[in-house]
């Protein structure tokens, strides 16, 4: 069996980095809370957030740096206020991580039982 090529490993050591910086930004569950009401419109602001949630405007605030540092969530000045949007792309890119590592899985499992003689 020929393997089938994958990315560059360059571009494979990327896409792990930005999982594991998703993974790592989920793995809260106040940020998980935090993605939760932010799914719910196009955008709000950290006061809004934390009015919402049971923790302080500067709580929010850190949580929100740490998902915008994994590219889950992007801010945008209008006027006077920061206004905070959910960016989902980077759950897609994590979600195609964890459903390649599961294929690797598959092949190793269909391979140990097919020289198991099962």
């Amino acid at each position: 069996m020929t393997p089938v090529p994958g990315p560059p490993p360059a571009a494979a050591a990327e896409r792990d980095r930005c999982a594991g910086a998703v993974f790592a930004a989920l793995a809260d569950p106040t940020r998980r809370q935090v993605v939760r009401a932010l799914a719910d419109r196009p955008t709000v602001t950290a006061s809004a957030l934390a009015g919402e949630l049971p923790m302080s405007r500067q709580a929010v605030a850190k949580h929100l740096a740490v998902l915008a540092d994994a590219g889950l969530v992007t801010a945008a000045r209008e006027g006077r206020e920061t206004r905070f949007r959910l960016t989902p792309e980077p759950l897609h890119d994590a979600v195609r991580w964890i459903a390649g590592a599961g294929a690797r899985w598959d092949d190793r499992l269909a391979r140990l039982e097919r020289e198991l003689g099962g």
